[in-house]
């Protein structure tokens, strides 16, 4: 799981654009952007901890807006509702890419773990909407999040808590962040638990209930020219005992790594 961190001086990048989710990193690295409009390609890589399913990649199109009161990062965006200094609260909406398909998971590895594919399902991905509030200063910034599924997807919630600090070498900008998001019982069980309608089939019931998860991650911006930018990410995720033991999940897994990287051009 940690094949990806060699890649992170080289690819690290601005969650602002690329993450699941709003983060601390990436509202830093999207206000040195400073532009109103950037489009761009982005690339994610995630090595993947679903049983047999190794590298999941999603290559999709980057449209970023910041406004007074709107913003459009990637694949979150929200209104600021109150801005009073260092201090943000905004109302925010996020796509939610945690599902997967069954024919992408290995068959022999989910019969190691006692599991038929042929009875399994689907987890889809979800749109969640809440709150975000930061403050920012010279010491960094610290974000609090709360996200509930607007979709009836999982029917769960998230709370996350993130802190980040930016760090300028040059005219590159590194952001080293760390946190964690607690995932309720409904959000949990359904991407790492078995479903009823699964159960009802003959499969094991397994649900892993309410869960912490620990973070930390590495964002990289460089300009090139006045225009164009560069940026990456690496984010690596500590999966929690009650994670680790869904029959879903591979048996030697310990977390689960993201690499994230692509280009943009304001406007």
């Amino acid at each position: 799981m940690l094949k990806f961190f060699p890649l992170a001086l080289l690819f690290a990048a601005p969650s602002m654009a690329l993450a699941q989710s709003p983060s601390s990193a990436g509202d830093l690295l999207a206000e040195e952007a400073d532009d109103r409009w950037n489009l761009g390609l982005a690339l994610s890589v995630s090595d993947s901890a679903y049983a047999g399913e190794d590298l999941r990649p999603r290559p999709f199109p980057l449209v970023s807006y910041e406004g007074e009161r709107f913003f459009w990062r990637g694949l979150s965006g929200g209104v600021h509702a109150i801005r009073s200094g260092g201090f943000t609260l905004d109302v925010i909406v996020s796509a939610r890419f945690d599902g997967f398909d069954i024919d992408d998971l290995g068959r022999r590895e989910l019969a190691a773990n006692g599991l038929d594919a042929d009875r399994l399902d689907d987890r889809d991905d979800a749109f969640d909407a809440g709150l975000a509030a930061s403050w920012k200063g010279r010491a960094g910034e610290f974000k609090l999040r709360a996200l509930a599924d607007a979709s009836g997807t999982h029917d769960g919630y998230e709370l996350s808590a993130d802190y980040a600090y930016p760090v300028h070498l040059g005219r590159s900008t590194l952001v080293p962040s760390l946190g964690a998001r607690w995932l309720s019982k409904d959000l949990a069980n359904y991407y790492y638990g078995t479903l009823d309608s699964e159960v009802a089939r003959g499969v094991k019931l397994y649900r892993p209930g309410s869960a912490l998860v620990p973070q930390v991650g590495l964002g990289w911006l460089r300009p090139l020219g006045e225009k164009w930018r560069l940026f990456g990410s690496v984010e690596y995720k500590f999966l929690p005992n009650e994670i680790k033991r869904s029959p879903l999940i591979d048996p030697d897994v310990d977390g689960e790594a993201n690499l994230k990287f692509g280009f943009s051009r304001s406007f």
